[in-house]
């Protein structure tokens, strides 16, 4: 009886302090993996701090390029409405000269009834037809002098490369096509200088090393250049052919 009370309580106490150490390993491994939760915890709210502050400026940026290329369009609309500008008084002029037009029906009406009366009493002489060709005659001729005098006016202007040229040697910055164009337009009123024949002339004195491009963003700018050579006879045959589009 002794012997086998004795061996169970030594059997009780080792799983005593078995279950002692299991306890403590336990609680040591416990408080290991919260520490390391703790840690994995700061890491993520660090990391949803800095996601929130990326998407921010991934947002702004995008905003920021929408805006670029709403000024870019809006600018190459602006470069584009001279042109716009200059077709669109036709339409006013011509709804204007309708009553002029209705004017001259009437007074073409009545002189017909004229003609008709005095071709009725001189039959016979036909002195009515004599002087309707008379005033054709005489409406015909000042015509004729007037086609005649523009050419010669045409002549003494200067050429719109010349005028580019000019433009671009005074200038101290770089200019746009448009920009030059509503230079020149405002210089010379009474000629029709479009951006589109502006830009032409330009790239034509780039391609002769009289003037030099630039590029910023989407706009295109021109410089004349620091020793651009003399005008040829070519040059000038070129320049002809250039400023013949602008009439």
């Amino acid at each position: 009886m002794s012997d086998s009370s004795v061996s169970a309580t030594e059997l009780t106490s080792q799983y005593l302090a078995q279950v002692t150490s299991d306890l403590e390993h336990n609680t040591k491994e416990r408080e290991r993996i919260s520490a390391e939760i703790a840690a994995l915890q700061e890491q993520f709210a660090a990391l949803q701090h800095d996601f929130a502050v990326l998407q921010n400026m991934y947002q702004a940026l995008q905003g920021a390029s929408a805006v670029e290329e709403a000024r870019a369009a809006a600018e190459s609309v602006t470069s584009e409405s001279p042109a716009e500008a200059v077709v669109v008084p036709a339409p006013r002029k011509a709804a204007g000269r309708k009553p002029a037009a209705g004017k001259r029906t009437r007074a073409t009406t009545t002189k017909s009834a004229k003609a008709a009366n005095t071709a009725k009493t001189a039959k016979a002489t036909g002195t009515a037809k004599a002087p309707a060709a008379s005033r054709g005659t005489a409406k015909k001729q000042p015509a004729k002098k007037s086609a005649a005098r523009t050419p010669a006016a045409a002549a003494g202007a200067p050429k719109l490369v010349e005028l580019v040229r000019q433009h671009l040697t005074e200038q101290k910055e770089p200019r746009s096509a448009a920009e030059i164009a509503d230079a020149l337009g405002n210089a010379h009123p009474e000629r029709s200088i479009k951006p589109t024949v502006v830009r032409t002339t330009l790239e034509s004195l780039v391609a002769r090393n009289h003037a030099q491009r630039s590029k910023q963003g989407t706009s295109v700018f021109y410089t004349a250049s620091e020793a651009a050579p003399e005008t040829t006879g070519a040059d000038a045959k070129a320049a002809e052919q250039e400023a013949q589009p602008e009439s």
